[in-house]
């Protein structure tokens, strides 16, 4: 009788203990989609007031210059008097600095995402992809004074007519820098492709690099797109690989071995304490971050529609 009472007082326990844990996970499962909502919400509040920001800064620019003058002048001389602020300049500045960056680094980044995804041991991809993904949490400044004392030299041993600040050193040192993020990501998104149209490729009579090209890279397109637009984002908006060895003399032209100036490198030099608050040329940092901005967001819509287009057709 006895042994009947404590097991009835055991099994009374343990269901106020399993109540309490319900009604424990029951609040948890309430509470955490409103903290993750308040989490989406802080992202989307600073996406907005950064562009809020630049919006309202560019306006007062553009009631002191005209936006005709902005964007089709061929002379950046902000500190001359008076100043000329053509952006095109700039823009080509940056132009010549990613194009090179991205000659250099998508041939390599996906050679290297290639080896590593359909040819590499597992051994060899333990080893190197670690060592690869270290160039990718260098300083930029390091990348900088890198490319001013090394690679600069050397160029000029093999072209006489360089100049010690140009757009060539700046652009192969940016190429280096974003070639890991896109072999990375690019052998990510190959690594994913199912080992099965792989294995029906070959039992076709494909060779590996048949396989390679012709079934992998076009089924992992739309990743390897999305780790070259991550990497051309990178080289559009480094800022102290340029600023160190790409000079600070706005050029329109295509020469790459003159001295040039980026839009990033412009915001720099400002914001050391060239221009005082309130000038013309503190507000033109934000007509051309805001110029900036836009060319980032056109690239990512273009990413997306490329990526879109891929996989409707694979």
């Amino acid at each position: 009788m006895l042994a009947t009472k404590d097991n009835h007082a055991l099994s009374v326990q343990e269901m106020i203990v399993e109540k309490r844990k319900k009604r424990k996970a029951f609040s948890m499962d309430r509470i955490m989609p409103v903290v993750l909502l308040l989490t989406a919400c802080v992202s989307v509040l600073t996406t907005l007031g950064i562009l809020f920001t630049l919006l309202f800064e560019t306006f007062i620019f553009f009631d002191r210059v005209p936006i005709g003058e902005f964007l089709t002048a061929q002379k950046w001389y902000p500190f001359s008097n008076p100043g000329s602020f053509g952006v095109l300049p700039l823009i080509s500045g940056t132009l010549k600095v990613t194009i090179i960056a991205v000659i250099v680094a998508v041939p390599i980044g996906l050679a290297t995402a290639i080896y590593l995804s359909e040819y590499a041991s597992e051994r060899a991809r333990r080893i190197i992809k670690p060592i690869m993904e270290v160039l990718a949490g260098v300083p930029t400044i390091v990348y900088g004074f890198f490319a001013l004392t090394f690679v600069t030299p050397i160029l000029r041993e093999i072209f006489p007519s360089l100049e010690i600040f140009n757009a060539l050193s700046p652009g192969i040192v940016i190429g280096i820098m974003i070639t890991p993020t896109i072999a990375s990501l690019s052998e990510d998104a190959m690594s994913s492709v199912p080992q099965a149209m792989r294995e029906g490729a070959l039992g076709l009579g494909s060779t590996k690099l048949e396989v390679a090209f012709k079934v992998v890279l076009p089924a992992a397109i739309s990743g390897i797109v999305a780790s070259i637009v991550l990497g051309v984002s990178r080289a559009i908006g480094e800022t102290m690989i340029v600023a160190v060895a790409g000079g600070s003399t706005p050029n329109l032209s295509w020469d790459i071995t003159s001295s040039i100036q980026t839009m990033t490198a412009y915001i720099v030099q400002v914001s050391q304490g060239d221009a005082g608050y309130g000038t013309t040329i503190y507000y033109s940092i934000y007509a051309v971050g805001f110029t900036l901005f836009l060319f980032t967001l056109v690239m990512n819509l273009l990413a997306q529609y490329v990526s879109r287009r891929f996989k409707e057709e694979y």
